[in-house]
């Protein structure tokens, strides 16, 4: 049996190639991962999502608390894990989400997950990158209502905070900068790798169904994968919303015009990424789509000029299914106690 069970293990690694390249483990108070990078022995437009690798865990460790922290809001209520709520795939599942007082967000919130792997932050791009994209919310009216000032004044007045800082920066005076890099290097850890799809890219030929298999040659031939491409599947490019029919919405978000000016640019997005996609409805900048199968007939119908059939349809969201990775295990940190000094929320304030 032993021997048998040896003879399977080889044949397995050999199918894997030259998959496993280097691997290193951490592990801290609330993250605990271990970094394998894996190559796909595939020839296909996509690769692999890799395991996070942690180079600095106290920096992590401490942007995992600020990510869960709603006191660096004004109601004291809303933290980034709000919106961006990584037990349900990085999102809050709302077509628009709510800020500050009950306001209706104007745009759906994207996943956190993988999103070091896009190009810029926000459906417009607004952002460079994630250090950039954490300092946004904090003082946005219409999330969480804050200033730059205030939030850092808080956290400041709190000892506990102070001492995890000079953990990770060197110094407790506190600044902006030192609350974003935190907050990023955090969300970099956030990566799903060992989906069904980057099994089978990997070399595993039983890691997919034939359906599955089906939908993903439907997903190439079809063209989706001139947008949806990498290892995010999306991220990389900003496309226009319906090049082949108008997309009718309510929504008045501009896309990327409302960024560069150019009304060359009026309704093109950051294309979204496919990873974890099941988890992450509803679908599109407006959360206009309810269910995969209605994201994916809208999808091939005003970007490709192409109506699946019910059969197609279905084998193209099996495949989309198989996207789903493994999600990150945090250990909810535990947060340092206000001081008497701690300025109070303000939840019901304009």
């Amino acid at each position: 049996m032993k021997t048998a069970y040896l003879v399977r293990l080889v044949m397995k690694l050999k199918k894997l190639s030259a998959a496993l390249l280097a691997t290193a483990a951490v592990s801290m108070t609330g993250v605990s991962m271990a970094y394998v990078e894996i190559v796909s022995v595939r020839n296909e437009p996509v690769e692999p999502i890799q395991p996070a690798k942690i180079t600095d865990p106290q920096l992590v460790k401490l942007g995992a608390m600020l990510f869960f922290e709603p006191r660096l809001s004004k109601s004291g209520f809303i933290s980034c894990n709000s919106c961006h709520n990584l037990s349900r795939g990085g999102s809050d599942n709302l077509v628009t989400s709510i800020g500050h007082n009950w306001q209706q967000g104007p745009i759906n919130s994207p996943t956190v997950l993988n999103s070091s792997l896009n190009m810029a932050q926000f459906w417009d791009g607004r952002a460079a990158d994630l250090k950039e994209q954490a300092a946004g919310p904090i003082s946005n009216p219409g999330e969480m209502a804050f200033t730059h000032e205030l939030a850092v004044e808080v956290l400041q007045s709190i000892p506990g905070y102070t001492t995890e800082f000079y953990r990770a920066f060197g110094t407790d005076r506190i600044t902006i900068d030192m609350v974003t890099d935190a907050i990023a290097a955090f969300e970099e850890t956030l990566t799903t790798p060992h989906s069904p799809f980057d099994k089978w890219l990997a070399g595993d030929d039983d890691a997919l169904t034939a359906t599955e298999l089906r939908g993903w040659n439907l997903f190439k031939t079809s063209g989706c994968v001139a947008c949806h491409n990498g290892a995010a599947l999306g991220g990389n490019s900003f496309q226009r919303m319906g090049l082949v029919e108008p997309y009718q919405t309510t929504n008045e978000a501009e896309g990327r015009s409302a960024v560069t000016g150019a009304d060359a640019d009026r309704f093109n997005f950051k294309v979204p990424t496919l990873r974890n996609v099941e988890l992450t409805y509803p679908y599109f900048h407006d959360g206009g789509a309810d269910t995969l199968a209605e994201a994916v007939d809208i999808m091939g119908r005003l970007q490709l000029g192409k109506r699946y059939t019910p059969d197609e349809n279905a084998a193209i969201v099996a495949f989309l299914r198989t996207l789903t990775g493994e999600q990150p295990r945090i250990v909810m940190p535990i947060l340092p106690p206000s001081s008497d000094a701690t300025p109070r929320p303000r939840p019901f304030d304009d």
